[in-house]
């Protein structure tokens, strides 16, 4: 028996759907928009975490690159910082012996240099990332004296004296004296007295004792306490504490 189906006796439900093949066609993704999809994602997430850092870095937490050797030994050029900016955003002040980045605007520097504004944007967005040098205008010190201290230099043997006590500076670069330059100030409130510990190397509060200012550096232009070196990877780690201010009193006798 001839079991072969004619032509005219075929199942119509398996003859393909004109409609189904026409839905397949309109679902077919173009060639290269995968690709394109791939890419966009990217930079949407690239943008996202760029804008994250950004906010990171403008309230938490900023890297900084030291520009210079004012602050050999503890700092080096070339290394990255990480400035705590929460440090003193909560009635918390600077202590004697914290290293702090700061704006010298009117105090180190008596007018901010004019630039470019859409180039300042690019490199104050770069440098808050680390990836470019500080703007000329701020600069990484040490507190030495805080508002109402009388800072004095030099003793008998040569050291700063810090309301009346002999400050043994253990973090100096070595063989540099305390300072060469002599002083006998006191710190007005509200204000600071920088030092770096490459004494010879750095220009600080005492450059500018006979400008306005007298090399005070007032507490609201302090942008954050250097807390942690993040690069290069053999100096990782904290910065290492000093006990050099630890028996300083402050004015009247009370702790300082």
């Amino acid at each position: 028996m001839d079991t072969e189906a004619k032509p005219s006796e075929r199942d119509p439900a398996c003859e393909p759907d004109p409609g189904t093949e026409e839905r397949s066609r309109s679902l077919r993704v173009p060639a290269g928009a995968g690709a394109w999809m791939t890419w966009r994602r990217t930079a949407v997430l690239g943008a996202v975490c760029t804008v994250f850092v950004l906010l990171l870095s403008h309230f938490v937490v900023q890297p900084f690159l030291i520009p210079s050797g004012s602050m050999e030994p503890t700092l080096r050029i070339g290394d990255r910082v990480l400035v705590n900016k929460l440090a003193y955003r909560f009635g918390a002040g600077p202590h004697r012996g914290d290293v702090v980045v700061f704006d010298g605007t009117g105090s180190f520097v008596q007018e901010a240099p004019q630039e470019n504004p859409v180039a300042g944007l690019a490199h104050s967005v770069a440098s808050s990332l680390g990836l470019a040098q500080p703007a000329e205008t701020d600069y990484v010190k040490r507190v030495v004296g805080v508002g109402g201290d009388r800072v004095v230099c030099c003793d008998s043997r040569g050291r700063v004296e810090v309301n009346g006590r002999a400050i043994a500076e253990d973090y100096l670069y070595p063989g540099d004296a305390p300072s060469r330059a002599r002083f006998d100030i006191v710190v007005p409130d509200g204000t600071l007295w920088m030092m770096g510990d490459h004494r010879s190397n750095s220009r600080d509060s005492r450059d500018h004792l006979g400008e306005p200012g007298g090399g005070m550096v007032p507490v609201d232009m302090v942008i954050g306490r250097v807390d942690w070196i993040g690069w290069p990877p053999s100096r990782l780690g904290s910065l290492p504490d000093s006990a050099a201010f630890g028996a300083v009193r402050a004015p009247g006798g009370g702790h300082g």
